[in-house]
């Protein structure tokens, strides 16, 4: 595996893409992605099943809070994902093929891929084989990652070429209340960095002063961070963190 693609470590990027509900940009919508690639963000994107198993562009597991529709997103196809329009948007849930060839290497990808076992475990596979198959042959800069470790290692089988890393936190039990809490108390620590091979993180930008981030970055890996929101806490997670996944604002890019 090659390390994370200096790309990653330029132009901010956008969270979910570059979206704005109320200009015509859902989250994760082609039409925000369009935004960002204009803008030249680097995009971050979200990935969860059809029920016939196409990796699908979308954060939420459930339809109601971006289309209005009742039910998970796992139990409709892909077919039928992309029919629904997203609130705010003129087009559907697209598919991870539909965003890459859209992008078309033009910035980079990172893509997130939602836990599917329910609690960080190792019911894993399905997701990550397809998301392997889909970026195979993708001429451009991505990167892929997950809250769930378990999830990175099945990528380090199906896609030992792309660069991987975890999303991390310091799993506060209010922001997890379904998460059982030896299991918090683990992950909190990232202790999968080496095993899964690695090459970066995207930590909480609240949260970049623990000790295990810095040793991280100190170690070689590149530290990314989630979500700001504004400039000013910008300048703070730039005290740490190579590169910002930003919403709500205009981040600059560096000169």
């Amino acid at each position: 595996m090659s390390g994370l693609p200096p790309s990653f470590l330029r132009a901010p990027i956008a969270h979910r893409a570059l979206h704005d509900r109320a200009a015509g940009r859902p989250e994760n919508s082609l039409e925000a992605i369009r935004a960002a690639v204009a803008a030249g963000y680097g995009i971050e994107l979200d990935i969860q099943p059809s029920a016939d198993g196409v990796p699908m562009v979308v954060h939420d597991y459930d339809l109601k809070r971006l289309t209005g529709e009742t039910g998970p997103v796992r139990g409709r196809s892909a077919r039928e994902l992309q029919g629904l329009r997203l609130l705010g948007g003129e087009t559907g849930i697209p598919t991870l093929a539909d965003v890459l060839a859209d992008v078309a290497g033009r910035v980079p990808l990172l893509v997130e891929i939602k836990d599917q076992d329910g609690a960080m475990g190792r019911d894993v596979g399905p997701l990550e084989r397809a998301v392997a198959r889909v970026l195979a042959g993708y001429d451009g800069d991505v990167a892929v990652m997950s809250f769930n470790p378990h999830a990175i290692a099945e990528l380090a089988e199906a896609a030992p070429d792309i660069p991987r890393g975890l999303t991390t936190c310091a799993y506060e039990a209010f922001r997890w209340p379904g998460l059982h809490g030896p299991v918090r108390d683990v992950l909190r620590s990232i202790p999968d960095y080496d095993r899964v091979g690695a090459c970066f993180v995207s930590h909480r930008w609240s949260d970049l002063a623990r000790p295990r981030v810095r040793d991280l970055r100190d170690a070689g890996a590149a530290i990314l961070c989630w979500t700001v929101k504004n400039a000013g806490d910008e300048r703070i997670a730039r005290a740490v963190a190579h590169n910002i996944t930003f919403e709500g604002y205009a981040a600059a890019h560096p000169a």
